[in-house]
């Protein structure tokens, strides 16, 4: 892939995280108000954060509900609608593990009902 083509996808991914930190569902508005700014073991988090590879032979990104560089961890909250994206979730999990990052998921009823219990 050539420098400008790349430049271009890292401006891709820039906008569609903003777009979906502008636009948190309440299960995320309650989990980054009890892990950001180190609260949760001293680690940091970021929202909404892109996951560049290129495991598929073209570059492209995931964009993590929240990634903890330290850890090498991906934690992902789940509403309804990944009841019918169970193939598509498997396969990004997988792409994210080969990539040595680790994938937790919740459903956002979890962390609605009992955030503490999720941390």
């Amino acid at each position: 892939m050539s420098l400008n083509r790349k430049s271009q996808l890292v401006q891709v991914a820039k906008k569609v995280c903003r777009d979906l930190r502008k636009n948190q569902t309440e299960a995320e508005k309650l989990f980054w108000k009890v892990i950001r700014d180190r609260m949760f073991n001293g680690k940091k988090f970021y929202r909404q954060y892109p996951v560049f590879h290129d495991i598929s032979g073209r570059e492209t990104f995931f964009v993590a509900d929240f990634y903890c560089y330290s850890e090498k961890l991906v934690i992902e909250l789940d509403g309804n609608i990944h009841q019918y994206k169970l193939k598509e979730d498997n396969l990004r999990t997988e792409i994210i593990n080969r990539l040595g990052i680790k994938v937790i998921r919740f459903k956002n009823k979890e962390i609605i009902s009992d955030v503490e219990k999720v941390l």
